[in-house]
């Protein structure tokens, strides 16, 4: 995984766990590309966050964060952020969450 990443630990740019990916091109990637783009590419096909990107290919978050951050780059893949306002969490979500566990 170490050369995968060239030896980052955290992409380029800011990369939340639960955004979203899908694949910009509808072809599969070349062989020009490594075997775990082209892996994420097919993944991608349908939309997953990084999260599921990482556990379905057995991949460290860390490393699927990098790998999808500089596949961005490139134009392989779309990044859709989740919207927070000023980092504050959703108080209508917290309240449904508050409620669910209420009822465990």
């Amino acid at each position: 995984m170490y050369s995968l990443t060239g030896g980052r630990t955290a992409p380029r740019t800011d990369l939340a766990m639960e955004a979203l990916v899908s694949s910009a091109t509808s072809a599969q990637l070349g062989m020009n590309h490594t075997r775990e783009y082209r892996a994420i590419s097919e993944l991608c096909r349908q939309i997953r966050s990084v999260a599921e990107v990482s556990a379905l290919l057995a991949m460290p978050l860390g490393v699927a964060r990098v790998l999808i951050a500089d596949m961005e780059a490139e134009g392989l893949v779309r990044i859709y952020q989740p919207q927070l306002d000023a980092g504050m969490p959703n108080r209508n979500l917290l309240e449904r969450v508050l409620s669910g566990l209420r009822r465990l």
